[in-house]
């Protein structure tokens, strides 16, 4: 194994990444098998959540398919193998909220988590089965409405106020 592949699996175990995934895999029932590259591949996830049909946790990669679909799919397998590289580099756990925030940005701006999501780019977009969308047009209205409010703000406080006679 190549020292940079040795060097994530060390960091996701440190970083207690990979320990969470065995965790999650043991508490879902879903078996465990060494798979390339210091990898660990969870077959069979059967709980509803996440959606996605493989996704990882430290080096431990989880697919609600078998083995011969994993073996079938390389490219979803280095997929899934550069989002172990950034649980390494986001120093584990912090990943996840980081992914979330990316997703929900992504999703406000196309409509799907994936599209633009940073981690998804950068572990590639097309093997991760996910499509390039463009963004969606967002009605500027809290912009405007700011806008408005300061105009309106900024033009009353330039005239003097008129003091009654008395």
């Amino acid at each position: 194994m190549r020292a940079t592949l040795r060097a994530r699996q060390l960091a996701n175990a440190l970083n207690l990444s990979t320990a969470g995934g065995l965790l999650l895999a043991a508490l879902s029932r879903t078996p465990v098998e060494r798979g390339p590259d210091g990898l660990l591949l969870g077959t069979g996830y059967r709980p509803p959540l996440p959606l996605a049909g493989a996704f990882t946790v430290g080096n431990v990669i989880f697919y609600r398919a078998d083995r011969a679909f994993i073996d079938s799919r390389p490219e979803l397998l280095g997929h899934e193998a550069g989002h172990a590289t950034q649980y390494a580099w986001c120093l584990g756990l912090p990943f996840l909220p980081l992914y979330a925030a990316c997703a929900a940005y992504s999703w406000w701006r196309t409509g799907d988590p994936g599209s633009r999501n940073f981690f998804e780019r950068n572990a590639g977009l097309a093997a991760g089965g996910y499509r390039e969308l463009p963004t969606l047009v967002r009605r500027p209205a809290p912009r405007n409405f700011l806008r408005t409010v300061t105009l309106s703000k900024a033009a009353g406080t330039t005239r003097p106020k008129e003091r009654p006679h008395s």
